[in-house]
């Protein structure tokens, strides 16, 4: 079933949607850019991501399986199962583990490509 909006609700099976390989890892985009600007949720599996920080997004990452570290600017914290990370905007992040990590990223509004810059270290 294809994602389907009516009176006000679109509904999308995490089975339907696309999985692309980004700079953060495998990421299966049930709803995403250009569905709705308002927001995104992405189940991503993450080994070693790409630091960076966006301008307008703001992000919430929770941990699903997996352990491994993230870097919030300068700080490193651990990351695990039930473990909920709030990124506002302009705040650089990077995810690592030597085993994955897979996490729900929810972003309002919805992430798009042109709001993700790079940080060269």
């Amino acid at each position: 079933m294809p994602a389907t909006t009516s009176k006000g609700y679109r509904v999308r099976r995490i089975q339907e949607a696309h999985t692309v390989r980004s700079e953060c890892g495998q990421s299966t985009r049930p709803l995403t850019y250009p569905d709705t600007t308002v927001c995104n949720l992405h189940v991503t599996f993450i080994k070693d991501s790409t630091k960076h920080y966006h301008r307008e997004c703001t992000e919430v990452y929770y941990i699903l399986q997996g352990r491994g570290k993230m870097e919030l600017n300068d700080d490193v914290v651990d990351v695990e199962p039930g473990t909920v990370i709030y990124i506002e905007p302009f705040t650089a992040h990077r995810l690592y583990s030597d085993e994955g990590v897979q996490t729900i990223v929810f972003g309002v509004p919805a992430y798009r490509m042109d709001d993700e810059f790079y940080v060269k270290e």
